[in-house]
C-alpha cells in the first residue's frame, strides 16, 4: 500500500456523534508493545502502548525523530511492525485494513497532489479512485468537501499556486470526501504561518465537534495545549506519558515569580520555604514550587509565604505562581527541551 492510497481510502457510514457511551467504549486507536527495529539495530519505535479514546482529539506528541510518524505509518498499515501489534477502531491491523481503513482518513507527511490540476480536479480525482464511491454523487462530494476546508472560492485555482496552508486544507479535504470516524494527521500545521496554523486548528476543533476522533501528531506543544483534550509524549521511540491534557500539566509544578529589588534576601526566604530551581533577572526571581509530599501535608500556602517575604524586610512589588503548562509537563518527564511554537 503507498502513502497516498492510505490517505484517502474510501469510507463507510458517518461517525456517531460524541456521547457519554462512546467515552467508554473501544479505544480508536489501541497499541501493545509496538515495535519497529530497522536494520543494524536501530529501534524507531519500543514497545509502544497507547490508548487513544473515541471522540477525542489525541495530541501525538514529541520532537522530531522521536517516532511519531513510524508509529502513524505502522498503524495504517504502511509498514509492518517487528513486534507488537495496533488496533484501529476495534480491529487489528494490518489484518483488518480492507474494512476498516474505509473509515478512517489520514494525511500524513503532507498531501500528495497534482500540481497542473485545480483544487476541484485533484479531489475528483481521488473520488474517482474510490472503488465504493457513487460517481453519480461525486460532484456533490467534492463540492461539499471543499466547503468544509473553506477552499470553495478556490476551487478553480491551480494546487501548484496554492500556499502551504491551502495544500494542507486540500488534503484535508480529501481525507474527508467520506464519512470518517478517525482521522489521522501528521504534523498538520507543519510549516504554515500562524494564520494557517489558526485555519487547521478551527477545523480540528470542527471535525471532533461532529463526533471524529482526531490523531494528531505535532511537535508543537502550543498546538496540542489549545486544540487536544489527550495527549501522549514520545522521547526516542518510547512513550513518556499519556492521558488527558489537563491532567499532564497538572503532573507539573507550576513556577513562582517575585519581583522585588532585594533579590538576595527573597532567594534566601524563598529557599528555606522549598522554592527551587531558583534564577535571578534583573529584579524578577523565579522558582519551581515544591511537589506535594503525598503524606497528606497541605501544599505550600503562597499567601504564607508572601507574608514570610515581608517579614524578611523583602520589599515585595509582584508576586504570583504561573499554571503549569505542557511544555513544562514535558520537561519535567524527559529532562529536554523543547520546540513550543514552531
Amino acid at each position: 500500500m503507498d502513502e497516498r492510497s492510505a490517505e484517502h481510502t474510501p469510507a463507510a457510514p458517518a461517525a456517531p456523534a460524541r456521547t457519554g457511551a462512546a467515552a467508554t467504549a473501544e479505544p480508536a486507536v489501541e497499541t501493545r508493545g509496538l515495535t519497529k527495529r530497522y536494520r543494524g539495530g536501530q529501534v524507531a519505535v519500543d514497545a509502544l502502548d497507547l490508548s487513544v479514546p473515541r471522540g477525542s482529539v489525541f495530541g501525538f506528541l514529541g520532537p522530531n525523530g522521536s517516532g511519531k510518524t513510524t508509529t502513524i505509518r505502522m498503524l495504517v498499515g504502511l509498514i509492518e511492525p517487528t513486534s507488537g501489534g495496533a488496533r484501529l477502531l476495534g480491529a487489528p491491523m494490518p489484518r483488518a485494513a480492507r474494512t476498516v481503513l474505509p473509515r478512517v482518513g489520514a494525511l500524513i507527511e503532507g498531501p500528495a497532489l497534482y500540481g497542473f490540476l485545480n483544487g476541484r480536479d485533484n479531489l475528483l480525482r481521488y473520488d474517482a479512485a474510490d472503488p465504493t464511491a457513487d460517481p453519480r454523487t461525486r460532484a456533490t462530494r467534492v463540492a461539499a468537501a471543499l466547503d468544509r476546508v473553506g477552499l470553495s472560492a478556490a476551487a478553480h485555482k491551480k494546487a501548484r499556486a496554492y500556499s502551504l496552508g491551502m495544500k494542507q486544507r486540500l488534503g484535508l479535504a480529501a481525507a474527508l470526501l467520506q464519512p470518517r470516524e478517525l482521522l489521522i494527521l501528521d504534523e498538520p500545521t507543519n510549516g504554515l504561518d500562524p494564520q494557517g496554523m489558526r485555519e487547521i486548528r478551527t477545523l480540528v476543533r470542527e471535525l471532533a465537534d461532529d463526533g471524529i476522533t482526531v490523531f494528531l501528531s505535532s511537535h508543537l506543544l502550543d498546538e496540542i495545549e489549545q486544540v487536544c483534550t489527550h495527549a501522549a509524549v514520545m522521547s526516542q521511540g518510547r512513550l513518556i506519558a499519556q492521558g488527558t491534557v489537563a491532567a499532564l500539566a497538572a503532573g507539573s509544578r507550576g513556577r513562582l515569580t517575585v519581583t522585588s529589588p532585594d533579590t538576595s534576601d527573597a532567594v534566601r526566604v524563598l529557599k528555606e520555604h522549598g522554592v527551587t530551581d531558583l534564577v535571578v533577572a534583573d529584579e524578577r526571581i523565579s522558582g519551581e514550587l515544591p511537589a506535594p509530599t503525598g503524606r497528606g501535608e497541605p501544599p505550600l500556602d503562597l499567601a504564607e509565604l508572601n507574608a514570610a517575604l515581608v517579614r524578611a524586610g523583602v520589599r515585595v512589588r509582584g508576586f504570583g505562581a504561573e499554571r503549569a503548562s505542557l511544555e513544562d509537563a514535558f520537561v519535567a518527564l524527559t529532562g529536554e527541551g523543547f520546540d513550543v511554537a514552531g
